[in-house]
């Protein structure tokens, strides 16, 4: 991998993450309409962590706080009953993805050489987005425990490529009755656990894989980073403002038109 490549593939990495868009779905259909080769599990695990403490710089407050909460929970030194419920939802939350990534990851990396389905998928995700604007805000600011499986379950659904992880948990979010801001801080926190756990899982592979490039590898991950950092405050603003579906023809549009030249042949 060159250093342009690498530098390239990170900030595609970092703006679709979390952008309503697919980060999976565009990497593949890159990768087949442009042959471009994967770049292999080392330079994924280190573009996900990138993309991973872009989340955690931008809500480090909130984060420091729910961690704060824990561990004076533990220690018996104070009880914060609000951020320790918190941490338990985001826990139940991270359950249904680490079950269907242990369980069905042969499957779901087929699913990664089909383009066509991943360009079904693409415009499922567009009627995701657009039915968001068709859910009236909520009004809690916290949700249940039922609400925190139900957007892990839309969250393990979007392991799929095509499927967008933000727009599906916090459509969720919608649909279980939070308020934007609500369904979205809850879908960017559940984003951590999974990103590192996912990182995690496959660093065993990265170190026996190696690195063949170190510049590309450390430059990529920075792109992904700073590139991330804009696209959670451009998802935030689209959310709060009641523009979430306005990302559906983007997606029907990809979708449609990725289709169309796999059909065809071209």
């Amino acid at each position: 991998m060159t250093v342009l490549e690498g530098i390239l593939l990170g900030l595609l990495q970092g703006l679709t993450e979390f952008l309503p868009v697919s980060s999976s779905g565009h990497l593949a259909l890159a990768e087949h309409f442009f042959s471009i080769e994967s770049p292999g599990v080392t330079f994924e695990v280190f573009v996900h962590f990138g993309t991973a403490m872009a989340v955690v710089l931008f809500f480090r407050k909130r984060i420091a706080g729910i961690l704060v909460a824990l561990m004076r929970c533990v220690m018996r030194l104070q009880y914060d009953a609000a951020e320790v419920r918190l941490a338990l939802h985001l826990l139940l939350g991270t359950v249904p993805a680490a079950a269907v990534g242990y369980f069905l990851a042969p499957r779901i990396e087929q699913a990664f050489t089909s383009p066509v389905l991943v360009s079904v998928l693409l415009m499922v995700t567009g009627f995701i987005l657009w039915f968001s604007g068709k859910l009236f805000p909520g009004t809690k600011a916290r949700g249940t425990w039922l609400d925190a499986v139900a957007i892990g379950a839309a969250q393990a659904l979007a392991i799929l490529p095509g499927i967008s992880r933000s727009g599906s948990t916090i459509t969720a979010g919608f649909a279980v009755g939070l308020e934007r801001g609500a369904a979205a801080e809850f879908a960017f926190l559940l984003s951590v656990p999974v990103i590192f756990g996912a990182a995690a899982a496959s660093l065993g592979d990265a170190l026996a894989a190696g690195a063949s490039s170190g510049l590309a590898l450390a430059l990529g991950t920075l792109a992904a980073f700073l590139s991330a950092l804009p696209a959670i405050a451009l998802l935030l603003r689209a959310v709060t403002a009641g523009k979430l579906s306005n990302f559906a023809y983007y997606c029907w549009a990809v979708g449609a038109v990725s289709l169309t030249f796999v059909l065809t042949g071209h």
